[in-house]
């Protein structure tokens, strides 16, 4: 029940995504992502996804990451509606274990 709240979806086997070269985008503030990111992510805030999509890859899956997965969760609804494959990484720092991992 909590994934769907959070706009999670099904479990997705992000390991797998990120192998294939998604892309990571935090939307979190840009005070947010410089207290602490997933190295290699692109922080594109959630207010401003819409006006700076089409800095994003058309070709390859993006991951959205932010603090609790609510706003990442926002953020995927947004790109899929504009046609993208996208996931909810959920937190950052939970999302950053998978990569490290």
């Amino acid at each position: 029940m909590l994934r769907t709240l959070f706009g999670m979806g099904p479990k997705v086997d992000l390991k797998e995504v990120l192998a294939k070269g998604a892309t990571i985008v935090d939307v979190r503030s840009a005070g947010e992502y410089a207290g602490g990111h997933i190295k290699g992510s692109v922080n594109i805030p959630l207010d401003q996804l819409e006006q700076r999509m089409h800095k994003l890859p058309k070709d390859k899956a993006i991951i959205a990451c932010c603090l609790s997965g609510a706003r990442s969760g926002r953020a995927v609804d947004i790109l899929k509606a504009h046609g993208l494959e996208a996931y909810n990484g959920g937190g950052w720092s939970g999302l950053n274990a998978v990569v490290r991992g």
